[in-house]
């Protein structure tokens, strides 16, 4: 846990009902799994993520296992809540917002903010191209920082085809960094070290 705290007690406190412990594991989690849920497309991904540690916490007394298979859990709940999310959406029509969708922090330096948002807007941009299942791998072995074998779990797949659709996704990103003009100047492509 990024607390330095045991991790096996502050889950023993959770699943006490200690409101500290759950708040810790809140804070070492929430990052992670909002920022798969948006960069998946979810319409509201802080209201999907509070869903998904809704069901967390309920469902944590009956949890056992150490803090890998925690995070794991989390993320299939996470991905089962963004799959009904998709289903929902696809049966009613999406209304635009007023600012074209944009939202995002406002305030402080105009300049850093704009900065950022260019970079979010990339991220988005590129995470799109991929198809939904490498798209899933990706980010849930990037921002999950699940295990191959985990990734499959909470996808209902093998460990192989996992490998193969993260290895797919992460060389159609390689392609799209490598050819974007984004990555001039402050954009640096992370591939560039790793190309065969």
């Amino acid at each position: 846990m990024r607390t330095g705290l045991p991790f096996d007690d502050v889950l023993a406190a959770a699943q006490a009902g200690a409101a500290w412990a759950f708040e810790v594991l809140y804070r070492d989690l929430s990052p992670a799994v909002t920022g798969y849920l948006r960069l998946h497309g979810a319409a509201e991904p802080d209201d999907l993520a509070s869903e998904t540690f809704l069901g967390v916490f309920t469902g944590l007394a009956g949890f056992r296992g150490d803090e890998d298979a925690l995070r794991a859990w989390v993320f299939t709940i996470a991905h089962r809540r963004l799959v009904d999310d998709w289903r929902r959406r696809s049966r009613r029509p999406q209304v635009a917002d007023d600012d074209g969708g944009l939202t995002g922090h406002v305030g402080g330096d105009v300049e850093d903010d704009a900065f950022a948002q260019l970079g979010a807007e990339t991220v988005h941009r590129i995470c799109a191209l991929l198809p939904d299942d490498q798209r899933a791998v990706v980010l849930l072995r990037v921002l999950g920082d699940l295990t191959v074998e985990q990734v499959a779990q909470v996808m209902g797949r093998t460990a192989a085809s996992a490998k193969a659709l993260q290895r797919r996704g992460l060389r159609a990103l390689r392609t799209e960094l490598e050819n974007s003009p984004e990555r001039v100047g402050a954009v640096a492509n992370p591939f560039a070290a790793t190309r065969r």
